[in-house]
């Protein structure tokens, strides 16, 4: 059974502004999803909160789902989706159109949202990650550089997910709720040499960090 996704009156209004401001959602699940890239030949992984739950096998709630592919692969998939999907670049709160007109992202490090058109709601948030001739590089560790193989794992679903341990990195800077509640599971879970990774860089990234405390 999954628990209800705890967020403070701070998250909800967000949430609540941003949907006001482009739109509302009805994401996809990771099936959804593997559906909406069958047929892409290019790596893509499920990252955020899903990759946790894969990892874990503790159920959450969602309030969407994120997939990621590498900056250099953004024109083959503007290939795949075709006319089925519509793809939107959204930067520092910009939204354009990823178009023939407008084909180049308006920032390597920025995010594709997903629709089916003006009337539908978004479906997919995708983070790009930018890469050194098809190599992952991580966004918060710029020298830390490895094949996708490496820096994501195949769960039980027969999906590629980012590994936990790089997932938490990524969100430790956010100071939410649901991150808190998602190193508390997946920490007990994690290798050694994971822990000594993640531990590393949250105090590489963020000294005094109220994680650290926690990863002991």
């Amino acid at each position: 059974m999954r628990e209800p996704m705890p967020q403070s009156p701070e998250e909800r209004a967000e949430d609540e502004y941003w949907d006001r401001l482009y739109g509302t959602w009805q994401p996809l699940d990771p099936a959804g999803v593997a559906e909406l890239f069958s047929g892409f030949d290019r790596p893509w992984w499920i990252v955020g909160g899903w990759s946790i739950e894969a990892f874990t096998g503790v159920p959450r709630e969602h309030e969407d789902v994120d997939v990621s592919i590498l900056a250099s692969d953004v024109p083959a998939l503007r290939a795949h989706v075709g006319e089925r999907w519509q793809l939107w670049n959204i930067c520092d709160g910009a939204l354009r159109p990823l178009t023939d007109r407008w084909p180049d992202l308006m920032d390597v490090e920025s995010q594709i949202w997903v629709r089916r058109d003006l009337a539908s709601p978004w479906v997919v948030d995708l983070p790009v990650t930018p890469d050194r001739d098809g190599m992952w590089t991580n966004k918060r560790l710029p020298d830390h550089v490895v094949p996708v193989d490496e820096a994501t794992f195949v769960a039980d679903d027969g999906l590629r997910y980012l590994n936990p341990e790089i997932a938490l990195l990524y969100k430790c800077r956010l100071g939410r709720t649901k991150d808190d509640r998602d190193l508390e599971v997946a920490w007990p879970r994690l290798a050694p040499e994971k822990r000594n990774w993640l531990r590393d860089g949250v105090r590489r990234l963020h000294p005094g960090h109220a994680w650290l405390d926690r990863m002991i």
